[in-house]
């Protein structure tokens, strides 16, 4: 099963199950990932992190993709806990997809450096130097992007990867989702990349799943372009495609 809509420029595909929804990123960043490697001969790529991203990595491990060609950035890390914490968004990835498809080069978002001021600067260097051809990120349920919540969103933000507090929303997400065993224990702070950061990326897979993101996703389609929804800016984006399946799409 398959739906789709156009709301301003933001294509939207739904699906019956979040393995068809997986699948058909996964296939629509395939696509974009072989069309660079076709043109220059590499390509650079955004991988995000959260509950919501298990059948789109899943999926993409199984594509034929020519991973000694790409070179990996992720979204964010929170502030201050290690790689092999067990929330930490490093482990996630080298666990769920990296350890097994061995791309090219890997530049990770590292949340406990010690001058994390000289950490972002690398970062954002690093990024200016890999102009990216597709990111692939989620929504949370207060609208975030990366971890651009409400009241921390800029969508004129002078930085590509910033510190921001992050609200009681996202972090009540965190702890739902399984990650911390306390709220207490969720870290009130993380290093991420901007939303400029995010709108400069040649396309964008969107992948949102659950109906516990609902009402994101129907503010993300149907509110008033500004940061009270953060994701709404992806209405602007000339080539982002949401994946929704049948839950996260009750809404709309």
């Amino acid at each position: 099963m398959k739906n789709t809509l156009t709301i301003d420029k933001l294509k939207v595909s739904v699906y019956g199950e979040p393995s068809e929804m997986g699948v058909a990123a996964a296939d629509f960043v395939q696509d974009k990932l072989h069309a660079a490697i076709a043109q220059r001969g590499s390509a650079n790529l955004i991988l995000a992190t959260g509950a919501s991203q298990f059948p789109f990595l899943e999926a993409l491990k199984e594509r034929d993709i020519d991973w000694q060609q790409i070179t990996v950035f992720h979204l964010d890390e929170y502030k201050g806990i290690s790689d092999d914490h067990p929330a930490s968004f490093r482990k996630y990835l080298r666990e769920r997809i990296l350890d097994q498809v061995k791309p090219k080069k890997i530049y990770f978002l590292n949340g406990d450096a010690e001058d994390l001021e000289k950490e972002m600067a690398h970062y954002s260097t690093e990024l200016e130097k890999h102009p990216i051809d597709i990111a692939c990120i989620g929504i949370g349920e207060n609208g975030h992007i990366a971890f651009n919540d409400p009241p921390v969103a800029d969508f004129e933000d002078p930085k590509l990867v910033k510190v921001v507090k992050l609200d009681e929303a996202c972090r009540n997400q965190q702890l739902g989702e399984g990650w911390f065993p306390t709220f207490e224990d969720v870290p009130t702070h993380a290093l991420t990349l901007t939303i400029p950061a995010i709108m400069g990326c040649k396309a964008i897979s969107c992948v949102v799943p659950d109906e516990r993101k609902a009402n994101a996703v129907y503010d993300t389609l149907y509110a008033q372009i500004g940061t009270e929804c953060p994701a709404t800016i992806l209405r602007k984006h000339q080539e982002t495609v949401l994946f929704l399946d049948r839950e996260s799409a009750k809404k709309i």
